[in-house]
This record gives structure tokens, C-alpha cells and sequence, in this order.
């Protein structure tokens, strides 16, 4: 069983520019409940479909398959909760960590969030110069409520 590990942060707008080019992501919701969710994604021109379990603290279950990119396109348009969740992510190494910064569009245009994975909960780790505020408890900014109420509603 795979756990996932992450916290959660704003961006500095001002302080960040992309160091690479990013990759467009399409995701959307068949089961969105609190001790579950099932999501389907595009990710580039791949397929895929993760089932997560309830957080507790900064983690949570995780497993996650890849699927044929059609079959994520005909979920995506046919059976996943809307607005779907559209954004570019961008891969930042900071220290020895990697973060990945998801700039939203569509439905949550103007939201930029960088999460970090960890290996612990209690794991140390340098922030960069654009982070801003630590979202990780703040149900508002998972992607699974940004469905149901998304940014552009706040």
C-alpha cells in the first residue's frame, strides 16, 4: 500500500518563474467522499487513475494506475464530477526536494499552489524564496473540494 506524504503551500506570484516548461493536467472526480476519493487524470498524453484514502494529519493512502488515455478522456468527459480540475505543473528542484507547482486555469484561474513530498512527516526540509503561506490542513485547497467549490467562488 502506497502513503502519501505532502504538504501544501501558496506561491509568491512575484517571487516565482518557471525554471522548465510544464506539463497541462485534466482531473476530475468519480468518487469524492471523506474517508475516499477516485480520481482520473491526463497527464500529458498519459492515463490515470488514483484512489486515495481519508487524510490523516499530512497523509493519506495512495495508489495510483496507469490507464489507457482514452478510457481517461471518455471518464473525464462522461462520468467525473464537474468543473473538471485543469492546470500546468512545473517541477522545481529546491535542496534535496523536489516540489511540484500547479498553476490553475479554467474554473480556479489565478490559484498557484507548490506541494513538496516527504518521506516522514516530521521531515526537514529548506523552503524556497517564493513560498508563501502553508495550506497543507486547509480542506479549501484540495483539489477534490476545488470541484465543488472552485476558486473562482471564494
Amino acid at each position: 500500500m502506497g502513503v502519501e506524504i505532502e504538504r501544501k503551500f501558496l506561491i509568491d506570484k512575484k517571487r516565482w518563474q518557471p525554471s522548465a516548461s510544464g506539463l497541462d493536467i485534466r482531473q476530475g472526480y468519480l468518487v469524492t467522499e471523506a474517508h475516499r476519493t477516485v480520481r482520473v487524470r491526463t497527464k500529458g498524453r498519459k492515463g490515470f487513475l488514483t484512489i486515495k484514502g481519508a487524510t490523516s494529519g499530512i497523509s493519506r493512502m495512495e495508489l495510483e494506475y496507469e490507464i489507457p488515455l482514452s478510457d481517461a478522456e471518455l471518464l473525464l468527459d462522461n462520468l467525473c464530477l464537474k468543473p473538471l480540475i485543469e492546470k500546468k505543473r512545473y517541477i522545481e528542484q529546491y535542496g534535496n526536494h523536489v516540489w511540484e507547482i500547479d498553476v490553475f486555469y479554467g474554473d480556479n484561474e489565478g490559484l498557484v499552489v507548490a506541494e513538496v513530498e516527504l518521506s516522514s512527516a516530521d521531515e526537514q526540509f529548506a523552503l524556497p524564496e517564493w513560498i508563501g503561506k502553508e495550506v497543507s490542513g486547509d480542506k479549501r485547497y484540495y483539489n477534490a473540494c476545488l470541484v465543488k467549490h472552485p476558486y473562482k467562488e471564494w
